[in-house]
């Protein structure tokens, strides 16, 4: 007897060997390389979560295309829609949030580039400064504690958005689906995702979202999101500018992020694992008789 799911990996994406850790020396980062490619070389056959990943593969470690098969992730149940108004100003109360707000949510690391959302940001509230429904905008970012990434207290210090800029660590689901249904717009101007679930978390609770045009995210949220550059500033400032500006626009993003968001079930992905477990098992039953 034997285990296919031995035969079988999954790559969720690439960033350990494209973006390694700011801590990590060149030993680490080699001894990094090495490991996964004596893991996806070793394996039957290899799934990505996205078409991205599977280049990333190709590209890095010269993985033949027909070793690997995409299967798409899908959104956790806990961040599907609920309209719930009291649990909403409950909340909203809770965490003192009266102005209209951008959101993002997710890791902080380097390659989240969350640096140029909060200088892109600033840029944004130099020109709403006359607005009257927009001039108290803040950015909202959930994830680690500020006091992990004093480079990012260095940006908002230099951007001068002290006061519109805040930070909070982890949040419970429940929270976290009525800051995104709370939301202005969410930004996601990642340098690399290998899927980028928190897109479809906004998308799924009816907010409009910005996102970068590179690595999985053109894939994964198609022409149901603003994509721009994630290294221009102005570009992601732009960006969010539209969103809050176009309504017609606005409606469309929500309307065909709903429609995007239903593209992803885990019921599919679950046929698909099953159906290449069984074409791995059966490839190595035939090796094996021939043996």
């Amino acid at each position: 007897m034997f285990n296919p799911s031995k035969l079988v990996v999954t790559m969720h994406d690439c960033v350990h060997l494209l973006f390694p850790h700011e801590d990590s020396s060149k030993f680490q980062n080699y001894r990094s390389y090495l490991q996964t490619k004596r893991v996806v070389e070793s394996a039957k056959h290899v799934l990505a979560v996205s078409k991205s990943t599977k280049e990333d593969l190709i590209n890095i470690f010269e993985l033949p295309e027909s070793k690997i098969s995409v299967v798409h992730n899908a959104l956790d149940e806990r961040f599907a829609f609920a309209h719930n108004p009291e649990e909403r100003k409950h909340v909203l109360e809770r965490y003192q949030l009266k102005d209209p707000f951008v959101l993002y949510s997710g890791k902080i690391r380097p390659h989240k580039n969350l640096h140029r959302l909060i200088e892109a940001f600033a840029v944004l509230k130099s020109e709403l400064i006359d607005d009257d429904k927009y001039k108290n905008l803040k950015l909202l970012i959930i994830g680690d504690e500020l006091s992990k990434h004093q480079y990012l207290r260095l940006t908002v210090i230099r951007s001068g958005a002290q006061q519109d800029v805040r930070f909070f660590g982890f949040v419970p689901y429940p929270i976290l689906r009525v800051f995104y249904q709370s939301a202005a717009l969410f930004a996601f101007p990642s340098l690399y995702e290998g899927f980028g679930l928190p897109p479809l978390e906004a998308m799924a609770n009816r907010t409009p979202v910005i996102a970068s045009n590179t690595s999985s995210l053109p894939e994964v949220l198609d022409d149901a999101a603003v994509l721009v550059n994630p290294e221009n500033v102005f570009d992601i400032a732009r960006g969010m500018k539209l969103i809050l500006y176009d309504e017609v626009l606005r409606q469309k993003l929500i309307h065909k992020g709903i429609e995007q968001v239903s593209k992803f079930s885990w019921k599919l992905a679950a046929q698909k694992v099953l159906q290449i477990y069984g074409l791995v098992t059966a490839s190595r039953r035939r090796v094996v008789a021939a043996v």
